[in-house]
């Protein structure tokens, strides 16, 4: 069983930054496909960024691009969405995930392994 905690989310002002964390149990990181997605309040979940299970190619939906960095540690079992001139419309809970398959996943359904979501609300 994979258990996904995120961490690093909260409070901060527009132009701000953040940094979200993703530790995995899982005994080999590097065979996981990893995901960040984000549910605004009363909007379905949609794709943040991702990695491919090798870690060469990495997606980045359009309202993120040049703002939102997605990177992965495998040595310690971490993927890292770094967060840069937030906006308040990137105000959502935001969620991490997991799949052993291989190749890009940009969907919900490519994902079984989820973690419990944290908080990111940019105020104006």
């Amino acid at each position: 069983q994979v258990q996904l905690v995120e961490s690093g989310g909260g409070l901060v002002q527009a132009g701000g930054s953040l940094r979200l964390s993703c530790a995995a149990s899982v005994r080999t990181f590097g065979n996981y496909r990893m995901g960040w997605f984000r549910q605004a309040p009363g909007k379905g979940r949609e794709i943040v960024a991702a990695f491919s299970r090798d870690g060469g190619t990495t997606y980045y939906t359009d309202s993120v691009k040049g703002r939102f960095t997605i990177s992965r540690d495998n040595a310690k079992n971490t993927v890292y969405l770094q967060m840069n001139s937030l906006k308040p419309e990137d105000t959502a809970v935001y969620y991490c995930a997991a799949s052993s398959a291989y190749g890009l996943g940009i969907r919900e359904g490519n994902y079984n392994y989820w973690g419990q979501g944290t908080q990111v609300t940019v105020s104006s």
